[in-house]
């Protein structure tokens, strides 16, 4: 079976899901952490050499301060319980997103993780945080301009190549396939950049629920696709005398 190198999955429906059994919020998206670790797991066994997670959006800062709040205690305790298995199956962490507007606990924890994983090579990680891709893609701008205001490079030197090395969710490759969980089908502003050729795949299923096995199909999904990248295969035959 065809394998994608980059996966990305918009993870959605951790509060609906809390909401269907009369949980609160919280218990949604600590049932969501599972399902990360599962997820992770899978994709290291399956050799699946990138996965990008949307974690918590740049909009998601307008949510209740006790979601917020929770949120980021999860994100503490996913950090630390996942240690010593980033370390020893050889996962790099990264992380992408406006970081300095997490709390400072968990940019201190994320931030030793990542410097103690950064030379492993059998699978990268990506926690996209306080992210956004047109916010991604403004920063990036920002970060040209001011290497040409700097005289490193000139404007007329701007290409696809150029914008893409300043953009940190690059750093693992365009997306093959892109997951949504949740039944809704849409971007929701995430990895604008990288997904411009990616494979869609939307499932119904809610985030806490999903499996290994939900993971499964749809790779298989992506394996039976035909990716052209703009282009066509083949030219008909013209007829001779034509």
């Amino acid at each position: 079976m065809k394998l994608p190198d980059h996966i990305a999955i918009i993870m959605d429906g951790n509060g609906r899901w809390a909401e269907q059994r009369g949980l609160p919020r919280s218990e949604g998206h600590r049932e969501g952490a599972e399902a990360v670790r599962r997820v992770v797991r899978a994709c290291r066994k399956l050799g699946i050499r990138g996965l990008t997670l949307y974690a918590f959006s740049e909009q998601n800062w307008q949510r209740p301060d006790n979601e917020i709040s929770s949120l980021m205690r999860l994100l503490l305790d996913f950090l630390v319980s996942e240690r010593e298995e980033l370390l020893g199956k050889e996962i790099r962490l990264r992380a992408i997103g406006r970081l300095d507007k997490l709390p400072e606990s968990v940019r201190k924890i994320l931030q030793s993780l990542v410097k103690e994983t950064e030379r492993h090579e059998e699978m990268s990680l990506c926690l996209a945080l306080s992210y956004g891709g047109r916010e991604e893609i403004v920063d990036a701008c920002r970060e040209v301009a001011d290497r040409v205001r700097r005289g490193e490079m000139d404007a007329a030197q701007i290409d696809v190549e150029s914008l893409a090395g300043a953009l940190p969710s690059m750093d693992l490759g365009p997306v093959d396939l892109l997951i949504r969980t949740g039944g809704e089908q849409r971007l929701s502003n995430f990895l604008l950049w990288g997904a411009a050729y990616a494979e869609f795949h939307f499932t119904d299923r809610l985030w806490p629920e999903y499996s290994e096995d939900d993971l499964h199909a749809a790779l298989s999904e992506f394996s039976g696709r035909e990716r052209r990248f703009g282009q066509v295969d083949h030219l008909p035959d013209t007829a001779v005398g034509s």
